[in-house]
């Protein structure tokens, strides 16, 4: 696998795996909710509309959760040990 994956893309074109995760969870969560709505609802057309709004919208709504946590830990007296105002970087 590693040499056809290192014959199709030369070096400069090869994506960083992380990226390489985010994008096959992202391609798995769209199936996962599409497939939902369309059991739900039996529409394809509505199933791909929520299968595309929803992760904006959980996005979103992930944002405003972190905040949330961080500020309740200020508010408790804790702060990142980073100086950064959400998260720090893991300490090796």
């Amino acid at each position: 696998m590693r040499e056809i994956r290192s014959a199709a893309f030369p070096p400069q074109l090869r994506l960083p795996r992380g990226v390489l995760k985010t994008l096959s969870y992202s391609l798995m969560h769209l199936s996962v909710a599409m497939s939902v709505a369309y059991l739900l609802t039996g529409s394809w057309k509505a199933a791909l509309a929520i299968g595309l709004i929803e992760p904006a919208v959980q996005t979103l709504a992930y944002t405003f959760h972190e905040r949330a946590w961080v500020r309740a830990g200020a508010a408790q007296g804790g702060s990142p040990a980073c100086g950064h105002r959400y998260r720090c970087a893991p300490q090796t």
